[in-house]
């Protein structure tokens, strides 16, 4: 529900700002914006929190979480605790980086100037809370390195996060904006992929009875249900391949000042 009245806000954020010729009408309604898109990222890294850490799942499959309970990780905690928050960190500073990367790409004068700027700074940071985030997670949750110990080419994962770390860190300085936008899209994707090796074949995670875990088995419905579903996303998937393609192509090229494109 959260998620969903921070899309809500976004999309009032963009569709009222120019409805009204006015600094304090286009401000607000900026604000509102920004605001609830900060929010959104830090409550879908709190998300993924709480899929690595658990949820106080039932005999039916289903839980309840409050918002925060004593911020801390146990058999009924809230979607915040000082895991999630760190989780939601992550995704916000991560998401910053690999935006403000994805602007000086698309931009050039003194908006690319601000936009290297901002990447350059919170490289810092994101590499600091990579790190917390990892000590944190096999903190809470040691069995996450069961997959990783059985299967050792998946160390290929966090090796590659630490390269694309290092290389959107050398691209930053370089000034070299379209590798540095590839090496942090890197960094995100590896990250995930690396979240998903660890809790397989887990897809979510119960804090009170293991038994009660909801697997890719346990949570798979029939054989031709799956074939058909299989089908319909591939056709799907070539379908949004194509439009981002299609989109991508006809907005390529820096963006100028005077709102066309070059």
């Amino acid at each position: 529900m959260i998620v969903l009245w921070l899309l809500i806000l976004r999309g009032i954020g963009i569709e009222l700002r120019n409805h009204i010729d006015s600094h304090v009408w286009r401000g607000f309604f900026d604000g509102g914006f920004a605001i609830s898109s900060i929010l959104l990222a830090i409550f879908y890294g709190a998300a993924l929190g709480n899929v690595l850490r658990g949820v106080p799942l039932q005999k039916d499959g289903y839980f309840f979480l409050p918002l925060w309970t004593n911020w801390r990780v146990g058999p009924a905690p809230g979607i915040l605790d000082w895991y999630t928050v760190i989780a939601g960190a992550v995704a916000l500073i991560a998401l910053t980086v690999h935006g403000a990367n994805y602007v000086a790409v698309k931009t050039s004068g003194e908006l690319n100037r601000r936009s290297r700027r901002v990447a350059r700074l919170l490289w810092p940071a994101l590499l600091l809370v990579t790190l917390i985030s990892l000590w944190a997670t096999l903190e809470i949750r040691p069995g996450l390195l069961e997959n990783y110990k059985s299967y050792a080419v998946l160390f290929v994962i966090p090796i590659g996060v630490a390269a694309s770390l290092l290389a959107m860190f050398l691209f930053i300085q370089r000034g070299n904006d379209k590798a540095a936008f590839l090496s942090s899209s890197a960094y995100l994707v590896l990250m995930l992929v690396g979240a998903a090796a660890a809790v397989y074949p887990n897809l979510m995670t119960s804090t009170t009875d293991p038994a009660l875990n909801i697997t890719v088995y346990n949570a798979a419905t029939g054989a031709y249900a799956l074939s058909v579903g299989l089908i319909f996303w591939g056709i799907g998937m070539v379908l949004a391949f194509g439009y981002f393609v299609f989109v991508y192509r006809m907005f390529r090229g820096k963006v100028a000042v005077d709102g066309g494109v070059h």
